[in-house]
């Protein structure tokens, strides 16, 4: 038995769980693993967080003055997201009526949360069933509608604050794609120019944004991380997981993390009916929101977020050795191409035209 084990061991007696039986569920591209725990009648998830995930790396070469100017220390803030901070999310989504799940127990220095099983009706298993995508697309939307009705907290409970998904981060982020999927696609070294103008263009566009309102985001709001309660009613249905690395920031980056979902195609149609029936929802239960500017905004949230999926895809292949996650670059590569055409994106289009031509979106393997 490692230490690891050892350790959820004690913590499962300590709770009173010991007696269960344990059933890993797959794992995804984080460091987070789930296991389903069943003792007689009881039922409940366990998730292993081990704590003080690394930290994102700035370029080969970079001086401390460079990293805080690249916002290297901002995006560090943002990973390894621990447990506690999980239990204060959740607790704050379930006091606006959501199903996040109840923490039962936790102990915050390993990283052990017994929590809530809400079954395994993902969104992406009951779709891929059959079931009614315009409907659960629509609930996803009212939940998120729900969130935004009100201003992101500064804290959490217990004090956890509520990090801002601001400029620096974002640019960071985008930083991935120069760091990782660049010399992978282009077979040797990137011209630091080119990193510097890419870096200069996207602070240009973000800063289009400006200090817009800024809401709790779940940041990985999709069909692999929503669960359907169609026992439940409202917005109640839409079961509520992996928000451990919630953040304060835009509005426009849940609903782009839904409608365009690297793990499964959402077409134009869905994805333009499902931003309607948000924009119709926040309209009916407040002051509406201006639609050029919204949509102008999810258009750069859009093409931060799938530059960032690009990066993260490609650093999971060459660093982690998961080669499956290059199968998706083409999907993530339709949708930024598509977020591309928008006239505020115009600059860094051209950028991403004369770098990394077509043919040099898609990594094919020895």
């Amino acid at each position: 038995m490692t230490d690891r084990q050892q350790a959820m061991h004690d913590f499962l007696q300590r709770a009173g769980w010991g007696a269960a039986t344990i059933t890993p569920l797959p794992g995804d591209a984080s460091t987070r693993r789930y296991a389903r725990l069943k003792d007689g009648e009881r039922i409940a998830m366990l998730m292993d967080q081990p704590q003080g995930a690394e930290a994102p790396t700035a370029p080969p070469g970079a001086g401390e003055e460079e990293r805080r100017a690249l916002g290297y220390n901002a995006l560090a803030r943002l990973a390894g997201a621990d447990v506690a901070r999980f239990a204060a999310a959740s607790n704050y989504l379930r006091g606006h009526g959501l199903a996040a799940p109840e923490i039962h127990a936790a102990d915050h220095v390993q990283g052990f949360v017994i929590l809530e099983d809400l079954g395994d009706a993902l969104f992406a298993d009951v779709l891929v069933q059959g079931g009614d995508e315009k409907a659960l697309y629509e609930a996803a939307v009212e939940v998120l509608a729900r969130i935004h009705a009100n201003d992101a907290p500064a804290a959490l409970a217990s004090g956890k604050p509520l990090f801002e998904y601001d400029t620096a981060a974002l640019i960071a982020e985008t930083d991935l794609l120069t760091e990782w999927f660049l010399p992978l696609a282009l077979g040797h070294d990137v011209r630091r120019e080119d990193v510097e103008d890419h870096r200069k263009l996207w602070r240009g566009v973000l800063d289009q944004i400006g200090p817009s309102r800024r809401v709790f985001v779940h940041r990985d709001y999709h069909a692999q991380n929503l669960l359907w309660l169609p026992g439940r009613d409202g917005v109640a249905r839409v079961g509520l997981i992996d928000f451990q690395d919630a953040v304060a920031g835009s509005a426009a980056y849940d609903l782009i993390s839904l409608t365009e979902d690297a793990r499964r195609d959402v077409s134009p149609e869905l994805a333009e009916a499902a931003t309607r029936h948000y924009l119709a929802t926040m309209a009916h239960q407040g002051p509406p929101l201006d639609e050029v500017q919204f949509r102008r905004e999810m258009a750069i949230m859009a093409a931060q977020r799938n530059a960032k999926i690009v990066g993260i895809f490609a650093r999971l292949y060459k660093r982690d050795g998961k080669p499956r996650y290059l199968d998706l670059l083409p999907r993530v590569w339709g949708y930024l191409e598509r977020d591309l055409s928008h006239p505020a994106l115009a600059e860094l289009r051209a950028w991403y035209d004369r770098v990394i031509p077509k043919d040099k979106r898609v990594v094919t393997l020895p």
